[in-house]
């Protein structure tokens, strides 16, 4: 037996580079995971937001329908009935051609990134730089 078991081992730089190797892995890997879990939590917030929205919408449709046929049969009271359900579409197109940009920016204003695992992961590189110097 030797009489030093208590005293500090040095480590060569070989074993010290492969403990950060395997620390950057681990950090990686959890980082994924972080990310994984963030994405799954906007989507499962979207998901929930998006359902009353759709039945909404579909009832709306329903609605809008009937009162088009409404709208294009009162139309063909004093006027041909192809041209009043022509101008029924129209208006239509209109409306849709007003929307349309309205809901692309929209759509554009959400945000898939996962902000905080980029933020972490930025922190993680500038640790890793500070350990090898």
């Amino acid at each position: 037996m030797t009489a030093d078991h208590g005293a500090p081992q040095e480590r060569s730089l070989g074993q010290l580079f492969g403990d950060l190797t395997g620390d950057m892995s681990e950090l990686f890997r959890k980082e994924v995971e972080l990310a994984r879990v963030e994405v799954k939590q906007e989507a499962g917030r979207a998901s929930k937001a998006a359902l009353p929205g759709a039945g909404a919408a579909g009832a709306a449709m329903l609605a809008v329908l009937m009162l088009s046929f409404a709208l294009a049969w009162g139309l063909a009271a004093i006027m041909p009935t192809g041209f009043a359900f022509l101008l029924v579409a129209v208006l239509y197109g209109i409306a849709a051609a007003v929307l349309f940009p309205m809901a692309k920016n929209r759509l554009q204003a959400l945000s898939p990134v996962p902000e905080q695992t980029i933020e972490t992961l930025k922190e993680d590189v500038q640790w890793a730089k500070n350990q090898i110097k």
